[in-house]
């Protein structure tokens, strides 16, 4: 089962929801906020992608940390701990399907692509 995971009010997440709904492609959404994100879960995400990556320093969840706060996150535990506390820092969307890798943010050429290779 394809699994999006993100926040249900993000306008990306919407596009995400509309182009899968579009091309017929069945999928669960995950809510971080309202189904919950454990560190088991960041583990497995940081460990593919990298706790860069997942970490959204350009949203406004990051800018509202003060500089004490932002300077404190220089590893995957501090990360992590940061992304359990707060969701909303977390980019977004996260999809991920069955034998294949996660695939981070969303871009209709890269879904396309994507899908495309099941």
């Amino acid at each position: 089962m394809v699994i999006l995971h993100g926040i249900k009010n993000c306008d990306t997440i919407k596009k995400a929801r509309r182009w899968l709904e579009s091309h017929q492609i069945d999928y669960q959404f995950h809510d971080y906020r309202t189904d919950g994100i454990n560190a088991e879960m960041m583990h497995k995400f940081t460990d593919e992608l990298g706790w860069e990556a997942l970490l959204n320093t350009r949203g406004t969840t990051w800018r509202k940390l003060d500089d004490a706060r932002r300077n404190a996150v220089t590893d995957a535990q501090s990360a992590i701990a940061l992304m359990l506390e707060m969701p909303a820092i977390i980019k977004r969307p996260l999809l991920c399907a069955p034998g294949k890798p996660m695939l981070l943010g969303f871009n209709e050429s890269q879904y396309q692509q994507y899908f495309n290779e099941v």
